[in-house]
C-alpha cells in the first residue's frame, strides 16, 4: 500500500507492467487531455490539501480507496470539494470517485458546507453484541453524548468474544459500558488503537494443539511475535530453502494435498488443488489474501494475525514460491486497525530480512484496506475492491483462478489457510491429519461467542460437536444459562437447536440439517434469547450489507427483514417465496445464504413464529 507522508509504512507496492497484465485493470480514463475534466471545478485549497495527503503522482486507478481513506482519516468525512480535487489528481471523473466513496460504510460523503463530526462512536449491533446489550448501550450513548459526536450502529467489528463492543474513533472498547465510552470520548486522545509490543517468545499454537487459544479476557493489543523470536523457532527456513532450491516445491505441494487442508474462510475448497490449478495458468500469476473477516461471530483471523503475523507471511511466501506468484495483495478489513499496524511492521521486518538473505526473492506485497463492506469477503468482490472499485461480486465464469486480479490468474486464500502452510510442510501432512473426531480429519479454529463461560478462539479437532466444544474448551455454559441453540457458522450458516448439539462440526456434516460451518463462527444462545429475534438480527445484517447489484438479494433481504420484524405469526408463504428466489437467483453467497436463518427457525423453532412453513 502506498503510504504518502508516512515514513513508518511497512508495505510496499511494485507495479506490474501493463503489458504483463493485459487489459484486466478496468476503469481508466482515456481521450481527455489534462485540464479538461468535466463537471465540478477544483479549488486551490482543496487541491493543496489532497496533494499533501496522497503525495506526488501519477496515481494508479487501484489506489483510489487508499486515497479516500487518507482523506476520511484526516478530515473526518469526504467533503465533495476534496473529492473533486482527488478526481483531478487521479485523472478520474467525479462520478467514478463518488460511486466508489458512496459504496463503503466507513466513508461519509458530505457537502462542502456540512460540518464533519468531531468524533464517531460505533456500537456493534450484530449477534453477540445484541445478546450482550449492545442496543441498550447504543440508545444510552445517543442520549448522553453531545451532537458533535456521531453515534452509529455498526455491523460486527470482529471482537465478539468481548461483547458488547464500542469503537471510539479507531479504539475498540471491550465489554463497553456507558461510563467507559464517555470516559474515552472525554479524554480526546483515547481514540487511536493502542500500539502492541513485541513478545519475548514465539507464538506457536501448533505445538500445543488442540487447545483453547483465548478465553475472552485478553487485552485489546496483545504482544506479537517479531522477526527475531519467529526466526529463533525456525521461521522462514522453509521459504529460504525453497528459494535456494534446497527444498522441492513439488514436495510442499504434495504435503498440502495429502493434508486435506481446505479453505478456512468458508468455501472449503482444497488448498492443494487450488495451488495446482493456478500453477497451470499462464504467468504472471497473482495472489489475493482475504482478511476481511466480516461474518458476524468470526474473529479467529484477527486473533492469529495480532499475535503471529510472520507465520502467515511465510505461508503466503511458500505458496507464492510453489505456484509462481509475481505479486501478493493482502486485503484487511478496516476495523482491524491494531492488526494493520502489526502487519505493516512485520512486512517491514520481512523486507529487511529478504534484502539481506534472499535478495530479489521477495515478491512485492501490497496491503489494501477495506472500508466496511461485508460483501467484500466474497472473493471476486474483494478483487474489485483491491482494484479500487465498488466491491460488487463478479459473474462467473471466468473464475478468478483464470482471470482474477487485474485480469490475471489469481490464487485467492483466506488468512488462516496460509497460516497453517508452514506447519503442514515442516511437520508433515500426517501431523495435521492426526487430529479429528467422529470420523473427521484435521484441526479447526472455532470463534466461539455468546452464552459460554470462556468465549474465544479454540483450536480443536475437526468434527468436534458443539456440546464437546462448549464443555471441554469454553468452561461450559455461562452462569444461569442453558443451551437453547447455536449458529454453527456465523449469521449465514443457519441455526440449530440444543437437541442437535451432538452433530459433528465440520465441512459437509451440517448440510443435511440446513446449515454449514463456513468460517467456524459458533454463536451460542440460551433460554434467555429468542431464536426469532436472532434470526431477524441476522437478516437485518444481510439487508444492510447487500451490495444491491442483484435484485433478488437487494429486495429479498430487505423485504424478509421487514416481514420477520412484524409481530405475530410469520408470513410463511411469502418468506418461503423470497427464500427460494434469493437462493436460486442471487449472484453471490450473501443472498444465497441469507435465507438459512429463515428456514432454520421455521424448521427448529416453529413455536416462536407460529405455524411452520415449508422448510425443505
Amino acid at each position: 500500500m502506498t503510504q504518502a507522508n508516512d515514513p513508518a509504512a511497512a508495505v510496499h507496492t511494485v507495479a506490474i507492467p501493463v503489458e504483463a497484465i493485459g487489459k484486466g485493470g478496468r476503469g481508466g480514463r482515456t481521450g481527455r487531455k489534462s485540464g479538461q475534466l468535466k463537471g465540478r471545478q477544483v479549488n486551490d485549497a482543496a487541491l493543496a490539501l489532497v496533494r499533501n495527503l496522497i503525495g506526488e503522482g501519477p496515481h494508479a486507478r487501484d489506489e483510489l480507496i487508499e486515497h479516500l481513506h487518507r482523506l476520511n482519516d484526516s478530515q473526518g468525512a469526504l467533503v465533495k470539494a476534496h473529492l473533486a480535487a482527488l478526481a483531478a489528481e487521479m485523472r478520474l471523473s467525479m462520478a467514478e470517485v463518488i460511486e466508489v466513496a458512496s459504496f463503503y460504510h466507513h466513508f461519509q460523503v458530505r457537502e462542502d458546507d456540512e460540518t464533519a463530526p468531531a468524533l464517531t462512536v460505533r456500537v456493534c449491533d450484530s449477534l453477540g453484541c445484541a445478546m450482550a446489550g449492545g442496543a441498550e448501550l447504543l440508545a444510552r450513548l445517543g442520549a448522553a453524548l453531545s451532537p458533535q459526536v456521531q453515534v452509529l450502529a455498526s455491523p460486527c467489528v470482529g471482537r465478539c468474544e468481548h461483547a458488547p463492543v464500542a469503537v471510539v474513533g479507531q479504539r475498540p472498547l471491550l465489554r463497553a459500558t456507558l461510563p467507559t465510552v464517555l470516559q474515552h470520548v472525554a479524554q480526546g486522545d483515547g481514540t487511536q488503537h493502542p500500539p502492541a509490543e513485541q513478545a519475548q517468545q514465539a507464538y506457536d499454537p501448533a505445538a500445543h494443539a488442540p487447545c483453547a487459544l483465548t478465553h475472552g479476557d485478553e487485552p485489546v493489543s496483545p504482544p506479537w511475535t517479531g522477526l527475531a523470536a519467529y526466526q529463533a523457532q525456525g521461521g522462514y527456513a522453509l521459504w529460504q530453502a525453497l528459494v535456494e532450491g534446497r527444498h522441492s516445491a513439488d514436495a510442499v505441494l504434495a504435503e498440502m494435498e495429502a493434508s486435506g487442508l481446505r479453505g478456512l474462510g468458508g468455501a472449503g475448497f482444497p488448498a492443494g488443488r487450488k495451488w495446482r490449478i493456478v500453477r497451470e495458468q499462464p504467468a504472471p500469476r497473482l495472489m489475493a489474501v482475504n482478511i476481511d473477516e466480516g461474518e458476524p461471530g468470526t474473529f479467529k483471523d484477527r486473533t492469529y494475525l495480532e499475535r503471529d503475523p510472520h507465520r502467515f507471511l511465510e505461508g503466503a511466501l511458500v505458496a507464492a514460491q510453489v505456484v509462481g506468484i509475481s505479486a501478493i495483495y493482502i486485503y484487511l478489513r478496516d476495523e482491524y486497525h491494531g492488526a494493520r499496524a502489526v502487519l505493516q511492521q512485520a512486512v517491514a521486518e520481512l523486507q529487511a530480512f529478504a534484502d539481506k538473505h534472499a535478495p530479489g526473492a521477495l515478491p512485492p506485497i501490497t496491503l489494501r484496506r477495506g472500508a466496511g463492506a461485508y460483501v467484500c469477503g466474497e472473493e471476486s468482490a474483494m478483487i474489485e475492491s483491491i482494484e479500487g472499485k465498488r466491491g460488487e461480486p463478479r459473474l462467473r465464469p471466468p473464475y478468478i483462478a483464470q482471470r482474477g486480479l487485474f485480469g490475471r490468474p489469481t490464487l485467492e486464500h483466506n488468512f488462516e489457510t496460509l497460516y497453517w502452510v508452514r506447519d503442514i510442510a515442516q511437520r508433515g501432512a500426517a501431523w495435521f491429519t492426526g487430529f479429528g473426531r467422529h470420523g473427521r480429519v484435521g484441526l479447526r479454529s472455532f470463534s466461539v461467542s455468546g452464552r459460554v463461560r470462556q468465549p474465544g478462539v479454540k483450536l480443536a479437532p475437526a468434527g468436534i460437536t458443539l456440546r464437546e466444544l462448549v464443555d471441554e474448551y469454553c468452561g461450559g455454559m455461562a452462569e444461569g444459562h442453558e443451551l437453547y441453540g447455536y449458529f454453527p457458522g456465523g449469521a449465514s450458516g443457519g441455526m440449530l437447536p440444543a437437541r442437535l448439539a451432538d452433530v459433528p462440526l465440520d465441512f459437509d456434516t451440517l448440510q443435511p440439517h440446513g446449515c454449514f460451518i463456513g468460517s467456524a463462527a459458533v454463536v451460542v444462545f440460551s433460554q434467555a434469547d429468542s431464536a426469532r429475534a436472532l434470526a431477524h438480527n441476522a437478516m437485518q445484517f444481510f439487508a444492510h450489507e447487500s451490495c444491491g447489484q442483484c435484485t433478488p438479494c437487494r429486495v429479498g433481504t430487505d423485504k424478509a427483514a421487514h416481514l420477520m420484524g412484524l409481530p405475530g405469526t410469520w408470513d410463511h408463504p411469502t418468506l418461503n417465496d423470497l427464500s427460494t428466489v434469493m437462493i436460486d437467483a442471487s449472484i453471490c453467497g450473501l443472498g444465497q445464504a441469507a435465507p438459512n436463518v429463515i428456514r432454520c427457525v421455521q424448521r427448529y423453532f416453529p413455536e416462536e413464529v407460529g405455524a411452520q412453513g415449508d422448510a425443505s
